[in-house]
């Protein structure tokens, strides 16, 4: 059986999924699959665990509307800066060789700074934290290993729980009715959770394609039934035709990303490859009314992988090379109402800042056939 280096398949999705929130879109808010897409979480033998956390962080100032950005808004300092941390905690456990099971545990730090929120005259800062929606799930490995030791797929089923804080608010400045400052909820953006209870799908693919090259690919979809969760946004006092943007959707997000990996050394290897993430103008299933903000970036999408034993550390920082922001579907029922066209704008980062570290228990009691665990040294 011909040999494949554990170090090649373990690089052809080192950067996770859990970790997506994508390209720092204030449109896209962080998630992930519930089981990622990371190979060396999921190619677990019977009864082995992998314990991680993936840290993120993004500072999204640029603005587009459409697919054009404005970069008046830089000029005048009307922008609005996110800055955005994450950490996602996340264990996956070998059912058997080819069936796995993980849990994400995300927590974030994130703050925004913006004119328009306080009144249009001075800049202030709005903050957030605490646990976001925890993710659980099942992956499967379609073919066995040992009959498809270049190549394989599995799918994945999860389940996106609301436990994160979606109403979370700060104190708001020049905003009363005497230009007193309000408590209020903090954007979309920043919210820690969404409020709403998802189910997610996801995919992971690898193929060889010489001894030390592989193809990769992978992908999920977060299906969020749930229309909009009951929280104020207060955008319909910046102006009445916005009251249909008064309160917050929970819409779906799904992101697709694939490439190459490549073999430095036996203990180093890099990545290169592309990325889309998107939160759709309308969701599969359940309503579309409420506010949320359209969005779509595609990155290139490099990285770097550090694998000693059973402890590997993983790099990312993937580039935005098209951002696109396009009219919601509160945009265009704002057009009709009004005969004048509108597309709300959203702000994205230029570059994602992503760092996993990752360490196996290995299970030595239960292992796999000699033959096949030669593949994978």
């Amino acid at each position: 059986m011909q040999r494949i280096p554990y170090f090649i398949i373990l690089l052809c999705l080192f950067y996770p999924l859990f970790s997506t929130y994508s390209q720092g879109c204030v449109a896209i808010r962080h998630f992930s699959s519930c089981v990622g897409s990371n190979l060396e979480n999921n190619l677990l033998s019977t009864g082995d665990i992998q314990i991680g956390v993936n840290y993120r962080y993004f500072k999204s100032f640029r603005h587009f509307r459409g697919t054009e950005e404005e970069p008046d808004r830089l000029a005048n300092n009307t922008e609005v800066i996110n800055h955005s941390h994450a950490w996602d905690f996340f264990a996956t456990y070998g059912i058997n060789d080819r069936l796995y099971a993980s849990i994400t545990i995300p927590t974030v730090i994130n703050t925004r700074s913006s004119l328009y929120e306080h009144g249009r005259n001075e800049r202030n800062v709005t903050f957030s934290r605490g646990l976001a929606d925890i993710r659980f799930g099942f992956g499967y490995w379609v073919f066995d290993m040992e009959k498809s030791p270049n190549g394989n797929l599995a799918l994945g089923l999860g389940a996106k729980l609301p436990t994160g804080i979606y109403n979370a608010s700060d104190i708001f400045y020049n905003v009363g009715p005497n230009g007193e400052p309000q408590t209020r909820p903090v954007d979309q953006s920043i919210q820690p959770g969404d409020g709403g209870f998802g189910v997610t799908v996801d995919f992971q693919f690898y193929q060889k394609i010489t001894t030390d090259v592989f193809s990769y690919a992978s992908g999920f979809y977060l299906i969020n039934p749930r229309e909009t969760n009951g929280v104020r946004t207060f955008r319909e006092t910046l102006s009445p035709i916005l009251q249909n943007e008064s309160i917050m959707a929970v819409p779906d997000q799904y992101s697709l990303r694939g490439g190459l990996s490549y073999n430095i050394s036996p203990t180093i290897s890099s990545s290169l490859g592309a990325r889309f993430d998107c939160v759709p103008v309308k969701d599969l299933i359940g309503g579309n009314e409420g506010f949320r903000r359209p969005g779509n970036v595609l990155s290139i999408d490099p990285g770097v992988s550090f694998m000693k034993s059973n402890f590997v550390i993983n790099l990312n920082v993937p580039f935005a090379v098209r951002r696109e922001r396009p009219q919601s579907i509160t945009d265009l029922q704002t057009e009709q109402l009004t005969g004048t066209p509108r597309n709300g704008d959203a702000a994205f980062s230029d570059y994602v800042i992503n760092l996993g570290v990752t360490y196996r228990f290995a299970n030595n009691k239960v292992r796999l056939a000699p033959e096949l665990e030669n593949n994978f040294k």
